[in-house]
């Protein structure tokens, strides 16, 4: 049965280290995005990999020989358990994938216009018309604020279309 597998790559050699796992006829997943890199006074867009010195890989543990992965060139070596890989749910992979465009990079949604230490107001929920301190963003869909309650700050997660700049 295949199943998914995170494989630890030498630092900027996720692409070398897919192509030699595809020669020795592994399927792999190498997810990337588009950053904005600056060289020389200008500005374009790469692809770059969404998770720097990783990749997935696609095997099925009883019948490949996945020792061998170790001495791939590019490689690392496999996430693992102990002596065994630890396999990545499929749901992972999927999510992943359901984020990528046509060109198949994956999608990742905007920055907040605010950085840490700004003023927000909170714009609709149970907290509507109190401002904090924006922190950080959670995750992809939450940004973490201090709101001064009760005499005290306190960190409150909260979605990112719920907060503006103050």
């Amino acid at each position: 049965m295949l199943q998914w597998y995170a494989v630890h790559t030498q630092v900027h050699a996720e692409s070398k280290a897919n192509w030699h796992l595809r020669n020795q006829g592994f399927a792999t997943y190498l997810p990337c995005y588009l950053k904005r890199v600056r060289h020389a006074r200008q500005a374009r867009e790469r692809a770059r990999p969404l998770f720097p010195r990783y990749l997935f890989l696609a095997m099925d543990i009883a019948a490949a020989r996945w020792r061998a992965i170790r001495s791939t060139i590019g490689v690392v070596e496999l996430v693992s358990h102990g002596d065994r890989p630890a396999p990545v749910p499929q749901t992972v992979i999927d999510e992943i994938r359901a984020r990528e465009d046509a060109r198949g990079l994956v999608v990742l949604p905007p920055a907040p216009a605010f950085g840490p230490g700004e003023r927000v107001q909170i714009n609709h929920g149970a907290l509507t018309g109190q401002t904090g301190i924006f922190e950080c963003v959670s995750d992809a869909d939450r940004v973490v604020v201090l709101l001064e309650l009760l005499g005290r700050q306190v960190r409150v997660r909260l979605p990112v279309d719920a907060v503006a700049a103050a």
